[in-house]
Formats: C-alpha cells, structure tokens, sequence
C-alpha cells in the first residue's frame, strides 16, 4: 500500500538566483533560477520517512540532513519554484515507499552442481593452455 506523503509549502525556503546557461541578455539581468532548500530533521514529515530520506544516497540531501534543489529550465520564477517543488514531492514519495524485505534463499542443488560444473569445464579448459610436460 502507497501512502500519499505531503510535503508542507511552509517548510520550504526558495531563495531566486540567476540562472545559468543560455539565455541572452535576460539570463544577465534577472534572477529567475531557484535554490529550494528543506531541513528535512525540522520537517513534520513521519519519522520512518525521514530516516529513509537522510539515508538515502542522493547527492542533494546534504550531511546536515538539509535537502538542496536547483531549478533553472524555465525562464519564469513561478514555474521554476513549482518545479523545484514537484522534485522535492517525488523525493519525498520515493522515500515514503517501504522496501519489500528480502528473505534469504538456499541455491537448489541442481543449480549448485550446474556450477561447479562450468568451474571444471573452464578449469579443463584453462589447462589445454598449459605448456606440454617435457618427458
């Protein structure tokens, strides 16, 4: 089961930059890239959601546990914060996922002894390649 995780709007701080890349003049000029940055430990997000969020291996969650996101794709501010935010979302939705856990398996016996015969066939292979014994 999926449950739907909402990340508070009053959580987030957007900070405008200027954006990088083409663009002219206008990218000179006006600040319309955004830097979204979410403290997620002060969050009211779940506690098991934010564990998986702070464990996560994403370079945008830093060691401070303060998630930092760049938005610059589009030329107005408003659909670069709605951007950033829509990222932010789906992290959120990724981590609120629970792992199925994995349940340890035996290898069968067939599959043991499929095995260890590809390793006697290459050893017996590896060993054509041997000098002859001088006798």
């Amino acid at each position: 089961m999926q449950c739907r995780v909402q990340v508070d709007p009053a959580e987030v701080e957007f900070s405008a930059i200027r954006a990088q890349g083409a663009g002219g003049q206008n990218v000179n000029k006006v600040a319309n890239a955004v830097h979204l940055r979410f403290d997620v430990r002060a969050s009211s997000l779940p506690e098991d959601v934010k564990q998986r969020l702070l464990r996560s291996a994403d370079r945008r969650v830093g060691a401070d546990g303060v998630v930092v996101i760049k938005a610059q794709q589009h030329r107005s501010l408003p659909r670069n914060r709605s951007e950033a935010l829509q990222r932010l979302q789906a992290m959120v939705q990724a981590a609120a996922a629970v792992p199925r856990l994995r349940r340890a398996t035996q290898p069968t016996v067939a599959s043991q002894r499929r095995r260890l015969q590809g390793k006697a066939q290459r050893g017996k292979l590896k060993a054509l390649r041997a000098r002859p014994a001088a006798d």
